[in-house]
């Protein structure tokens, strides 16, 4: 039987501009796991105890704007070039110098430029649900508008301050609920990511409650963190991306070299937007270790699937960020 994990410790580190909310597992080489939208740490909850186990210091941080992180008010705050500062500032309050780091959806983008920006810190890099794509392209804002045709992609919609918040804060709960329901696998909806003339995002959700790998003692774990804090610093990441456009353009095109790691949710509706992205990897991603597409998951992988999700992640780090060193 594996060894019994000691329960995650919290606590609060400083960062630039701000404080960080950690939860951490094990002893080890560190292992930071960055969340996505609409999540927390909590996302990773499967996993600590998991890479704990396997020698590692796991340590699931709420992103800038999330739980118990700092909220700044200024939607600038919320650009890459900070949220990268932030992991750089949590590696060195927790007294190291290098890590591994691992992200879902927005904390895949995150952790993917951490490691760009940051080689010498971030030597090694997991990216879930969201592949990797170089800085570079068209502008954003042009990119998304253009979308749906006579509707509105979500991205555009999260856009705009205060209307996506007016949405969810009316109803945290059932808004979540549905969220994760209808963007978890085996089948989704695509056009849950547009939103009609004059409509809700939430009108195309499921509204039979949570999905089967979320209880409802786990979904009120997500909603009290956002009935707490509302919705703004967790959507002003959307509301920066022609400001990180701006900001990385020095790194247009480059490709992340440090050993690397993909999974994704084969029914995952971004998975098909971004396959060009995938068919690059060989040129974006050459130290890329594995890469995987699992059946019948959507959106939420570390958690429609965390007993395999662990164990890949487990054994890419075995060999990208070896414990025994």
């Amino acid at each position: 039987m594996p060894e019994q994990q000691p329960e995650p410790v919290h606590r609060t580190v400083p960062v630039q501009g701000g404080r960080i909310h950690c939860v951490e597992q094990g002893s080890g080489p560190l292992v930071l796991l960055v969340h996505g939208f609409p999540e927390s740490w909590y996302s990773w909850r499967h996993q600590l105890p998991v890479i704990a186990a396997a020698g590692y210091r796991a340590v699931a941080v709420d992103v800038r704007g999330y739980g118990r992180s700092s909220k700044p008010a200024d939607v600038d705050a919320y650009r890459m070039l900070a949220l990268v500062g932030d992991a750089v500032g949590v590696v060195s309050a927790l007294g190291e110098r290098t890590a591994a780091v691992i992200g879902h959806d927005w904390g895949s983008g995150i952790a993917a430029h951490a490691a760009l920006l940051r080689p010498e810190v971030f030597r090694a890099v997991g990216m879930l649900s969201v592949p990797y794509t170089p800085p570079g392209g068209p502008r954003p804002s042009e990119v998304f508008a253009a979308m749906g045709g006579e509707e509105e992609f979500y991205v555009r919609y999260f856009q705009q301050p205060g209307r996506a918040e007016a949405e969810i804060e009316a109803d945290v709960r059932g808004w979540l609920a549905g969220c994760y329901a209808g963007m978890s696998g085996p089948a989704v909806d695509p056009g849950l990511y547009f939103v009609p003339p004059g409509a809700r995002m939430a009108d195309r959700f499921p509204s039979d409650g949570p999905p089967a790998w979320l209880s409802e003692a786990e979904l009120d774990v997500y909603a009290g963190e956002f009935e707490r804090t509302g919705f703004a610093g967790a959507l002003n990441r959307y509301r920066t991306m022609d400001r990180d456009w701006e900001d990385l353009a020095p790194w247009n095109g480059a490709p992340i070299t440090q050993p690397s790691l993909f999974i994704g949710g084969a029914e995952d509706a971004s998975i098909g937007w971004l396959s060009a992205a995938i068919d690059a990897f060989p040129t974006t991603l050459p130290g890329l270790v594995s890469s995987h597409l699992l059946p019948d998951t959507g959106h939420w992988v570390q958690q429609e699937r965390p007993e395999e999700v662990g164990a890949l992640l487990v054994d890419w780090l075995r060999t990208a960020y070896p414990a025994q060193r």
